[in-house]
């Protein structure tokens, strides 16, 4: 049995990929990293998105642990276009609804998915039992859409910074379900 932690970064400051996390994105990568440290089963293996809200959102546990950050392109945010886009988020939707839907310079969702797929089929059929892989909400909400078809622009809006789910993978049978709380700074 592996168990796939899918997790959304924490608060961050923009969307530039070198967006650094907030105040409070920080205080949430110490919930991030205390979450973790309190499983009863060990992480042995990190992947993360190259963006720096990514890397961050893992570093305090990754540093805590000694467990390296393997920084994966395959899970960088989606493009939607190279151009500005005024209405991103009907953009967006049309996105959940038609995978193949693509603006100039973007990425469809299937084309993300494909990216991402191979990560994870690489990751199931490692050696590696407990495994963290840091991402990015509409990424996020796409893997989890293979698994739930109601998991689509809607929940997507749903999702927190940060936000973990689980992945349980025995061979061909894959269940997911989220595990994140949000913490009270009270």
């Amino acid at each position: 049995m592996k168990n796939i932690y899918l997790v959304r970064h924490c608060s961050a400051s923009g969307q530039h990929k070198d967006s650094p996390l907030t105040v409070e994105g920080m205080r949430q990568a110490q919930l991030l990293s205390i979450f973790f440290s309190d499983r009863n089963s060990p992480i042995d293996k990190i992947y993360s998105s190259p963006y720096l809200r990514a890397i961050d959102s893992i570093k305090t546990y990754s540093q805590q642990t000694g467990i390296d950050i393997e920084i994966d392109e395959r899970l960088q945010e989606r493009v939607l276009s190279n151009e500005p886009i005024d209405d991103w988020l009907e953009v967006l939707e049309q996105s959940f609804t038609d995978h193949n839907y693509k603006l100039s310079g973007g990425e469809s969702a299937h084309e993300a998915l494909q990216r991402v797929n191979e990560l994870l089929e690489s990751i199931y059929h490692s050696a590696f039992t407990n495994i963290i892989v840091v991402t990015h909400g509409n990424l996020l909400a796409l893997i989890l859409n293979q698994f739930d078809d109601n998991f689509g622009f809607n929940k997507w809006k749903e999702l927190k910074n940060p936000d973990v789910y689980l992945i349980k993978y025995n061979q061909d049978v894959q269940s997911v379900s989220p595990l994140w709380k949000t913490k009270d700074t009270n």
